[in-house]
C-alpha cells in the first residue's frame, strides 16, 4: 500500500471500472486518515452487478471513476482481476465493513449517521451496533429517499448532525449517485454506500452462512431466499463472467 494513507494503490480496471486492491485492514486505515483529514470523500463497495450496470449507465460509471475508494465487494471481482494477472487481495464486503467501521468509530469517538433502508431499519441497525460496540455514537438515523427532490431536506438534516461517517443504504446505483451529488454539500469526511447492510444488521434479512460466502455461493443463498432477484443474480453469475471472458469493455467515458 502507498506510504500516503489517503492515496490507495493504483486501481485494477475491470471492464472499465476501477477497483482498488485493498484489504479490510488497509481500508480501515484509509478511513481513519480520511476522517482526520476532514475533506469529503466517497467510498463505493462494488460487485459484479455494479460493473455490469456501469456498462449501460454512463452516469454511474462516472461516479465509480470519480470515487475516492472503490472496494471489491464480490468474489467475482477477485476472479476477474486474476484473469488479468493482477490481484485484489481480499473481498471487502459492505456487510462486513459496517461492523468494522462501527468498532473503529466507537474506539475513536466518531459520530456515525445511518441513512436509508425502510422506515425504522436504520434506527434498529444503529441500536444493535451501539449495543455491540459500547461508546458508538449515532449522529442520527433516517430512512429518507434517494429522490433528487428530497435532497435539500436530507442534506440539511445530515449537516446538522455533524457526522464523521455517513452510511447510505439506498442500494446501487441510487446510493452512490446520491453521495456523489451531495458529497460537497454534506461536508462529511467519509460517505459509504452500504447497500443492504442495514437489513442484515437489523435482522430484517438473513445473510448467507460464512461457508457459502467463503465458497463464493452467496448468490445461491440469495436466490433461494429471494427468487424475484433472479435477473440481478444472473447478471452477476452469468453475464459478468461472460463479459470478462470475452474481454468485453465498457463504453468510453
Amino acid at each position: 500500500m502507498s506510504s500516503e494513507p489517503l492515496t490507495p494503490p493504483p486501481p485494477i480496471r475491470i471492464l472499465g471500472v476501477p477497483v482498488h486492491p485493498m484489504t479490510m485492514a488497509s481500508t480501515l486505515a484509509w478511513v481513519a486518515a480520511a476522517v482526520a483529514a476532514r475533506a469529503p470523500r466517497q467510498v463505493c463497495t462494488a460487485n459484479p452487478e455494479f460493473v455490469m450496470t456501469a456498462q449501460r449507465d454512463a452516469a454511474f460509471r462516472q461516479v465509480l471513476n470519480a470515487a475516492d475508494l472503490v472496494l471489491a465487494d464480490g468474489v467475482g471481482l477477485l476472479w476477474a482481476a486474476r484473469r488479468q494477472g493482477r490481484m485484489l487481495p481480499e473481498r471487502v464486503a459492505g456487510s462486513d465493513l459496517i461492523y468494522q467501521l462501527a468498532e473503529l468509530a466507537a474506539r475513536h469517538g466518531w459520530r456515525v449517521f445511518y441513512l436509508g433502508a425502510a422506515d425504522g431499519v436504520a434506527a434498529e441497525a444503529a441500536a444493535r451496533l451501539a449495543a455491540r460496540y459500547p461508546g458508538l455514537v449515532a449522529a442520527g438515523t433516517y430512512a429518507g429517499s434517494p429522490r433528487v427532490e428530497a435532497e435539500p431536506e436530507i442534506v440539511e438534516r445530515v449537516r446538522a448532525a455533524r457526522p464523521d461517517v455517513l452510511l447510505v443504504a439506498y442500494g446501487a446505483p441510487a446510493q452512490d449517485k446520491w453521495i456523489s451529488r451531495n458529497k460537497a454539500a454534506l461536508g462529511v469526511p467519509v460517505s459509504v454506500g452500504v447497500g443492504g447492510a442495514f437489513d442484515f444488521v437489523a435482522g430484517v434479512a438473513v445473510r448467507a452462512p460464512r461457508w457459502a460466502r467463503r465458497l463464493g455461493l452467496e448468490w445461491l443463498h440469495r436466490l433461494i431466499r429471494q427468487p424475484w432477484r433472479l435477473r440481478r443474480i444472473l447478471t452477476a453469475v452469468a453475464a459478468f463472467p461472460l463479459a470478462v471472458l470475452t474481454q468485453k469493455s465498457s463504453p468510453p467515458d
